[in-house]
């Protein structure tokens, strides 16, 4: 941040300009009350005027500045609520969204989320926990270095010495050392940290979907201009869409998605926090017991507002690319029409008038003549036939729906890993194959990756690697896949 970044923050930042309104004393804390203090996501609008009519009703003389929301003296609570509303849907205090009936809801805009936890972090705290912020701070630094060592035998020590200090513990242990475990104080400090980074990820889901409502507003304006055709528009959409997607945002949050959605993801999340609820009910530690039983529905409902705003651009997109269609049609048929209307006219007439009388010589053209060319026959251009390239398989789930492999039978597979397993530690999927060849063809392939799924203990997929696999006996055709390993 520079002088000029600060200086367009203050002057033009929407959270800036909440905390100057002359009703904010008010404004604020009954958004908190309503949305965070009741776990609400969103709220109907009628609830809503409900809600803020009952909290105009309880106010002092004096409590509001009516001229800055433009009410009129004498109005009623209800008609002032209505004017309130509107007029933080103008500010960006909430966003307004249809439901799938059509009713609008609210919910709090991504700048009023980072001002309300910018006012969580000036409250003033009886512990700060500096112990786990450090460690988290040491963990994300090695965390860093580990995972972006090139060097195959820096890292393999990396790891021989992760092993032997799991190893360490797990012999300490069995001798009957008792094992280092966090104090109270370690666990509040910690449990505090979690909350505050929940609360912070649930705010981040805003900035994404922002995002994707920005580009749908943007794939209106280019379509509501005349010069623009079809073509230009969809391709705009897909590159701002792709460019979002493969940015360092995008990129982390369906990272995070794809793990909140997994089986795997589902099932640890579950058990932990149940683990977590015991230890905290064991060592008497206060916590917001809801709040830790629902962040995960939380976090869904938030990112699904995400994928709703994606839907709404690809129900866009599918109405520019349908609507010229669909009028080129409907003149067609009315076209078909009138020609119908005038055949069931003249249909009793026996005397039709048809056809069509020439003053000159008609134009005879024959589709076969052969013109007589002074010029040289041009010589015909050399063909580049393309390379024979191998096939490769960038998303074996995806790629898997293509194929009906309902036949393949799913028990005959995994014991061909188990009778390769019979003699070592560990196999990949070539040499899997290379001990019982395919019958089945790709689709036989893709059935080995089901076992991600359901034997994730003892199925590995490496990042970044891949292997050629034979389709034919002859070894002339080969698909690349990720690579695949299999463990006892």
């Amino acid at each position: 941040m520079n002088k000029k970044d600060l200086y367009w923050l203050i002057s033009s930042s929407p959270a800036i300009q909440m905390l100057r309104l002359r009703n904010t004393q008010w404004i604020l804390p009954f958004l908190y009350n309503i949305f965070k203090e009741e776990n609400r996501f969103s709220i109907p609008e009628p609830k809503l005027i409900q809600l803020l009519a009952e909290e105009l009703g309880s106010h002092e003389d004096g409590t509001e500045d009516l001229e800055e929301a433009k009410i009129g003296f004498g109005e009623d609570e209800e008609a002032r609520s209505r004017k309130y509303i509107l007029n933080w849907v103008q500010k960006r205090i909430l966003q307004d969204l249809p439901d799938t009936e059509g009713n609008t809801q609210y919910q709090l805009s991504a700048h009023t989320e980072k001002v309300l936890q910018w006012m969580q972090n000036l409250q003033l705290r009886q512990h700060v926990g500096t112990e786990s912020r450090f460690k988290l701070l040491f963990n994300s630094l090695r965390d860093i270095v580990e995972n972006t060592e090139d060097d195959r035998s820096k890292r393999l020590e990396i790891l021989k010495n992760r092993k032997a200090e799991i190893e360490k513990e797990i012999k300490a242990i069995e001798l009957g050392v008792i094992p280092e475990r966090y104090n109270n104080a370690q666990v509040e400090e910690r449990l505090e940290l979690f909350t505050r980074l929940c609360y912070e990820l649930i705010s981040d889901f805003r900035e994404v979907e922002d995002n994707f409502k920005q580009i749908h507003r943007s794939i209106v304006e280019q379509h509501t201009k005349a010069e623009q055709n079809k073509g230009a528009i969809i391709g705009f959409a897909f590159e701002a869409y792709d460019s979002l997607r493969n940015s360092n945002q995008g990129k982390s949050f369906y990272a995070f998605w794809d793990f909140l959605i997994s089986r795997e993801g589902n099932e640890d999340w579950k058990e932990l926090t149940i683990q977590l609820s015991q230890v905290l009910a064991d060592r008497k530690i206060e916590n917001d017991e809801y709040f830790l039983q629902n962040i995960k529905s939380l976090l869904l409902e938030q990112g699904r507002t995400v994928y709703d705003a994606n839907d709404k651009m690809a129900e866009k997109l599918s109405r520019i690319i349908s609507e010229k269609e669909i009028a080129r049609h409907r003149r067609l048929r009315k076209q078909i029409n009138g020609i119908k209307e005038l055949v069931f006219d003249l249909i009793d007439n026996d005397k039709v008038n048809s056809g069509i009388t020439l003053e000159d010589s008609a134009d005879i053209k024959m589709v076969m003549d052969r013109k007589m060319m002074l010029e040289q026959k041009k010589g015909v251009a050399e063909v580049k036939q393309p390379v024979t390239t191998t096939e490769k398989i960038e998303d074996i789930t995806r790629f898997s729906r293509l194929l009906a492999s309902n036949y393949i039978n799913k028990k005959q597979l995994w014991q061909k890993v188990e009778d390769v397993l019979k003699e070592r530690d560990t196999a990949t999927l070539k040499e899997v194959l290379e001990c019982t060849p395919l019958e089945q063809g790709l689709a036989e392939i893709i059935g080995y990756y089901d076992f991600l799924r359901e034997k994730g203990g003892r199925v590995l997929i490496m990042k970044n690697t891949t292997e050629l696999i034979p389709l034919n006996p002859e070894q002339t055709k080969f698909v690349e896949v990720p690579y695949l390993l299999f463990t006892k």
